[in-house]
């Protein structure tokens, strides 16, 4: 039924998209094993049909911001490989001029708001952007993603709340993958659906595959257009998976492979693959020029990286505070 819907472009545009983060990922791991990333690092490896089904859905002006594992979402958004490469080997080409790592990638250019290390306190500051823009009277609209454990914290709830009351061009996305670092959603909540957190609210909420590209793009494409029309946020609760530990410090002893082969069976990048070579979208040496590009960008991301400078000493206390001079202030605000 969604492939009679969606263009073969658009199925080749996500195989290549999600294909790339997921060998990002896997080389992002490789480089932090040889100690050339290091601090924390959280891989997007197994919900990249999120990513895709964004890119497709939404415009590129509108507004993005995640939580810590946000690489794969950075780059979907139009960080380039490079930068992204860099910014996790504290580069100054990074990125965040090296300074954010793995879980602070920024882009004023591209409307990524980050990545956030705080669990949770990128909910309302979502709420906020899609607010100055309502202000401001344009019809951008502002997704705001958080994991399944920051549902439980309080700012959502307040952020919700005014929300709705004030009908922010908002969309909050709760990437779902089951786990709150290893802890369960059933083990954290008595409310397991967690798409039943925006109904008292009256906020319009649903439950969505985030294993198939095409349901995160049609549940996103509604979405978007209720904001834009002026009525209010949507809440999507997306369920999808990490094939990775939460980090590279977890052993994962939380969950069996049992469990971890059921997933892997619908991987989203295998997955569409079948539609494309079923429907003839794409012929097999097509396919194949796909995965050398792909293998081709991550290499140069990775060479682009290791022959960069890393920051300055005199970048120290830069990007740090904004001095800005205020019309009903008579002295700068510090």
């Amino acid at each position: 039924m969604a492939s009679a819907k969606i263009k073969k472009e658009t199925y080749i545009e996500w195989y290549e998209l999600m294909l790339l983060l997921r060998k990002f990922e896997e080389k992002a791991g490789q480089m932090y094993g040889l100690q050339k990333i290091r601090g924390f690092c959280h891989l997007y490896i197994g919900q990249e049909a999120l990513a895709a089904g964004l890119k497709s859905a939404m415009r590129p002006d509108d507004n993005l911001i995640t939580a810590y594992r946000d690489h794969g979402l950075a780059i979907m958004k139009g960080i380039s490989p490079n930068a992204a490469m860099a910014e996790l080997y504290g580069k100054a080409t990074g990125s965040t001029k090296g300074k954010g790592g793995s879980m602070h990638y920024f882009s004023k250019e591209h409307r990524f708001f980050g990545g956030h290390g705080i669990v949770g306190g990128q909910i309302g500051m979502g709420g906020g952007i899609a607010f100055a823009d309502k202000y401001n009277g344009n019809d951008r609209v502002t997704v705001s993603m958080f994991g399944d454990g920051a549902s439980r914290q309080g700012i959502l709830h307040e952020t919700f709340n005014l929300a709705m009351l004030w009908k922010l061009p908002v969309i909050f996305i709760c990437e779902n993958n089951g786990y709150a670092m290893g802890t369960s959603v059933e083990r954290t909540s008595n409310v397991s659906d967690l798409s039943k957190i925006g109904l008292s609210y009256e906020m319009p909420s649903f439950t969505v595959n985030g294993m198939k590209p095409e349901d995160v793009h049609f549940a996103l494409e509604e979405a978007a257009a209720r904001a834009r029309r002026g009525d209010g946020p949507t809440y999507l609760n997306i369920e999808t998976y990490r094939y990775k530990g939460h980090s590279m410090s977890d052993p994962q002893k939380y969950r069996t492979k049992e469990e971890v082969a059921e997933y892997l069976s619908i991987d989203p990048i295998e997955t569409t693959l079948a539609t494309i070579l079923k429907n003839k979208y794409a012929t097999q040496k097509q396919i194949d020029a796909i995965n050398d590009k792909v293998k081709q960008i991550v290499d140069e991301s990775v060479e682009f990286s290791e022959n960069s400078p890393l920051p300055d000493d005199s970048e120290l206390y830069k990007d740090i505070y904004v001095q800005e001079d205020y019309p009903f202030m008579t002295e700068p605000y510090n």
